[in-house]
């Protein structure tokens, strides 16, 4: 990747090969030591620097809503959860990312469709504390926008998944604030989520809003 293409996203620096951005809301999700400790050995070829980015807790956001028949669309969102990018811009495919949300912490607006979606009937939350999500492949798709391949694991069961992610750089400081937005649709019944289905879609659509910072 050349530097204008770093430039155009905005995250490039003099001398900087790569970056890892990190971020907690809420505190740390069990077993995010193990994923953060992943991040920080791997080895990322050619990478001469290292800048550091923080997630702003007070803005991120991670949502979600799915459709029904003759009912009106769920919408919610999640409040616990812990990630890491890194990010080579020299060697594309070292680039990582690493996502794990807490399930418990799941918020519909409502206490009581709150608990039915923490049931054994959705996602089973006393038996599948964490939702991950782990990349295989990061591509560049154009100035703004990337494409991330990965898997994700939710009710113990793990599946591919794509991710288109936006990157915009603020008029802030050069490089020190940048906001990524998330899109994706994931397919319930491939992780075994099937309560309501066909009344209720299949399809839960996932957007991921965050700024991160400069250390």
């Amino acid at each position: 990747m050349s530097a204008r293409d770093r430039d155009e996203f905005g995250l490039s620096q003099p001398g900087s090969g790569k970056i890892i951005a990190c971020g907690r809301r809420k505190g740390l999700v069990p077993g995010a030591a193990a994923m953060v400790a992943w991040l920080v050995i791997v080895p990322l070829a050619g990478a001469a620097a290292v800048d550091e980015f923080a997630l702003d807790p007070a803005r991120t956001h991670i949502s979600f809503s799915v459709d029904a028949i003759g009912l009106p669309r769920t919408e919610g969102e999640f409040h616990v959860f812990d990630g890491r990018i890194a990010i080579d811009f020299e060697h594309p495919a070292m680039s990582r990312v690493a996502f794990r949300v807490e399930a418990e912490s799941i918020d519909a607006g409502s206490a009581t469709l709150s608990n039915a979606l923490k049931s054994a009937a959705f996602f089973d939350t006393a038996r599948f504390a964490e939702i991950a999500f782990v990349s295989t492949k990061v591509e560049k798709i154009d100035a703004q926008t990337v494409r991330v391949a990965g898997e994700l694991t939710m009710l113990g069961v793990t599946r591919p998944l794509s991710v288109d992610v936006e990157v915009h750089r603020q008029s802030a400081p050069p490089h020190a604030r940048f906001d990524v937005t998330a899109h994706t649709t994931i397919d319930r019944l491939e992780f075994g989520m099937s309560a309501g289905y066909p009344l209720i879609s299949r399809d839960v659509n996932l957007v991921v809003a965050s700024e991160f910072a400069k250390d």
